[in-house]
Order: structure tokens, then sequence, then C-alpha cells
């Protein structure tokens, strides 16, 4: 089996699991206790400590562990705007941000506060200086990744970063996903990081807060962590999480140059091994192990099972999963295809061969699925004046796309398709077919039911 979903979870570390089983036996105790046991615990956090904050480049009092990355975004997010409520109360974020950012942002705006959310282009990338213009003189903090999630486009930081401090406004990076690669570069305030995404041990994220930002921890008062993470510190996975970021960071620039290979022989590839697929993404300023592409008139979900049964296991950020059936707020933003999503997220170590058995199975794959999805019932295309109607209604993705792809050549050049769909999904994978395909995306109308999405033949 190769596991191909390092974006949501990487193995762990051999390092890891060797200071993880060493220091069970010598991080059990209080750490606050002043007696022998309490001591060596004291040594072996204290020690933790000042090995992450020299793999993120802070001072060890800038830095408290919490019990998750998700943790640490909303521990921080809410301790600074609580810190600068005589500010304001407006926050910035991106609008492809980790679910945790946004539903921070959904959480303050709910409260009673004010959210800005920054567009992205097609390749995922906030544009710095359009980030900049949203600033504004209440703006009490913000938002920005350093790299996406789903798509590992890296975002202008280090730009952003400048407007921020310029503007006087604490700027806020969800390093999960690049903590491993390296330092986060700029001149940010604060930085949130979880230790499962390098090959860690889940339940331990980083929060580090620069002096001199106005922070006020929410929630009961804790002792722990400087009040601002609290609980009882789980000492061994700590230990763990800081060994292997450093061990890590010494592997990553030789592997960087390796997985950087191999995802570019999967971006270059699928396209030619597979007709009709959009490999989406910054193909220069993206995270060496991530490739994410989407296959027109393929379920996302089948597709998962399909590689799964064929030992591979990848992940989707498609319209079509069981949990919610609506399009990835990520690839919407984008306006990109989302059906049929792929994201490949490589790990460390990950044999070439793996890579090369996947493209020898991805093409199978996917032709078997569009085979067995077939074209559209006669019955459901009519023609209405000029227009030909293609009803999709109480269909999932991707079958109102590809009834749209079976009737677009039975008018003629300049004549109109109007596709009925109550899908979600087909609000950005018919745009992101017309795109693809040549064809003129002319627009949405309300329908009776769902909506009704007009296409234009062009060629």
């Amino acid at each position: 089996m190769a596991y191909f979903d390092a974006a949501s979870s990487a193995p762990l570390h051999p390092v890891a699991r060797q200071a993880l089983l060493a220091s069970l036996d010598e991080g059990w105790a209080d750490p606050a206790r002043l007696y022998r046991e309490g001591r060596r615990a004291r040594m072996l956090l204290d020690a933790a400590r000042e090995t992450a904050a020299e793999a993120v480049g802070c001072r060890a009092d800038e830095l408290v562990f919490t019990s998750s990355g998700t943790r640490a975004v909303h521990s921080g997010i809410a301790g600074v705007l609580a810190g600068r409520r005589r500010i304001g109360s407006h926050l910035i974020v991106s609008a492809v941000e980790h679910s945790s950012v946004l539903h921070a942002a959904d959480t303050h705006e709910a409260g009673g506060g004010s959210v800005s959310q920054v567009a992205v282009g097609r390749s995922g990338a906030v544009d710095a200086g359009a980030y900049a213009q949203v600033l504004r003189p209440d703006t009490a903090l913000a938002c920005l990744q350093s790299a996406n999630h789903e798509v590992g486009t890296e975002q202008p930081v280090a730009e952003v970063a400048a407007a921020c401090r310029e503007a006087g406004v604490p700027l806020l990076v969800d390093a999960a996903q690049s903590l491993g690669w390296g330092r986060v570069e700029g001149d940010w305030s604060v930085l949130t990081g979880s230790a499962h995404k390098w090959g860690g041990p889940s339940g331990v994220g980083l929060l580090v807060v620069r002096k001199g930002v106005r922070f006020a921890a929410q929630g009961p008062l804790d002792e722990r962590e400087s009040g601002r993470a609290a609980g009882f510190e789980n000492i061994p996975a700590i230990v763990a999480a800081a060994a292997s970021l450093r061990a890590v960071r010494a592997e990553a620039a030789q592997e960087a140059v390796r997985l950087r290979e191999l995802t570019e022989r999967i971006r270059a590839r699928v396209p030619r091994l597979v007709p009709d697929v959009e490999v989406v993404g910054d193909p220069e300023r993206r995270l060496p192990g991530i490739v994410t592409f989407s296959c027109l008139y393929v379920d996302g979900e089948t597709l998962l099972h399909e590689l799964d049964r064929a030992g591979f296991s990848v992940s989707s950020g498609s319209s079509c999963t069981s949990s919610t059936l609506t399009p990835s707020h990520v690839l919407k933003a984008m306006g990109v295809l989302s059906e049929g999503n792929v994201r490949v997220s490589l790990p460390f170590g990950t044999p070439e061969e793996d890579v090369e058995r996947f493209l020898r199975v991805l093409a199978p794959a996917v032709a078997g699925m569009r085979e067995k999805l077939g074209a559209p019932t006669a019955e459901k295309v009519v023609r209405d004046e000029d227009v030909l109607v293609v009803d999709s209604l109480g269909k999932r993705c991707p079958i109102p796309v590809i009834e749209l792809a079976k009737v677009i050549g039975d008018v003629p050049v300049g004549g109109l398709v109007r596709v009925l769909s109550d899908d979600e999904a087909a609000r950005l994978d018919i745009p992101a077919w017309c795109e693809m395909r040549g064809q003129e995306y002319v627009g949405e109308e309300p329908a009776e039911r769902g909506a009704a999405y007009l296409v234009r033949r062009v060629s």
C-alpha cells in the first residue's frame, strides 16, 4: 500500500518514535513541581521548546505548545482579537484558508465582528497588493496561510507581512503545511503549526506570539504554557514533536529536490495519460510534495475508492464527498474544476517506483469510471425554441457536466445549451468545463428548481 496523503497527516518519523518511547519514562511528572521527577520533566519540556523555537525562528518564551494545530489557530485568533479590541474588530482572511481559520472567522462575525475575505486567482494565491488594500484603521488581525493545504500553492507571506507591519496590523500565519520544509519568511506576528503534519505525533500544536503583540488569552485562566494553552502538557508527545521537526528539517533540502521531481512527473504525465484533466495550483510556487488534479466526468469519491483498491491512499477536495456533497471551498475560490479531484501528497522517503505504479493505475481507473457513467438518456434532452435544454435535476456531479459535454455538439456554433441542475457543484464545475473546453459560459439563471446554467457553443 502506498500512502500518498501526507498533507492530511504524515507518517510518524522514526526519530519521533524513538523520542516518544524514551521520554515516556522521563517525562510523566508535573513539570511545575520542584522535586526531582518534576525537574526532569521540566528539563525535557524546556529543551523541546528551545528546539522548536530554533526551527521556527523565534524566542523560546514566544512559543507555547497546544493540544493541536486547530487549537493553536483558534487560540491565536481569539487572543489577538481580544487583545486589540480597542483598535477595532475587523478581521482579514484569505478565501483559501484552512477550515480552522474560516470557522474562527465565522465565530468572530457571529459575535458582532467584521470579516473581509481576500479572493485568490486560479493558482490559489492571493495578490499581495489586493490583500494590502483590504487593511483598514480598525483592522485588528490579518490571517494568511504559508501554503495551501489542498493544492500546495505558496502564499506571498513576506510581502503581505510587510504591508501589515506598515499598517500596524499583526499577521497570523498558519504554517501547518510548510513548517517541516523551512522557516516562514517575513515579518509575521503570530504563527501556528501542527506536529502530525511533519511526522510528529498527533495532539501537539505550536502557537508563537511575537513580543509586542497585544494578546489576551480567552477562557478560564490556567498557569500552564504562559496561560495561553490550558491543561497538563503531554511532554512525551511534545518532545517527539520537537525532535521530529529538527530531524525533517535536516533532511528537507535534499528531500525537497527529490519530491519536486516526482510531483513534477505527475503534473506533466497525468494530462498526457488521462484526457480532460485539469492540474491545479501554482506550477512553480508550491510545496515540494503536493500535486492536485481534477478529472472531468468522474465522481471524486468513487475514484478515491478505486485507487484505494489499487493500493493507493490519496485524498480529494472534490465536490462529491459523502460528508458534504458541496465543492471544496479552496477549489471553489480558485474557480477550477472540482469534480474527480485527487490530491497526491508524498511523504518523506516516497519511492520512485510507487509514483510510477500510480501513473500506470490511474488512467485505466478513470477510463473505467467514465465508461460506467455513460451518456445521458435521450428523453432528458429537449429543445426549447433555439436553446437545447439538459435536465439534470436530481443528479449529482459529475453527471450534469457529462450530459452537457454529450450534447454541446448538437447545437450550431453560437447556439445555447441550458443545463438545469440542483447540485451546488454545478455552479463551479460547468464554468470550469467551459474554460477547459473553449466554450462560453454565459451565466446562471433562476429556475423553478435549482438553477439554469447557460453555455454557448464557440467551437
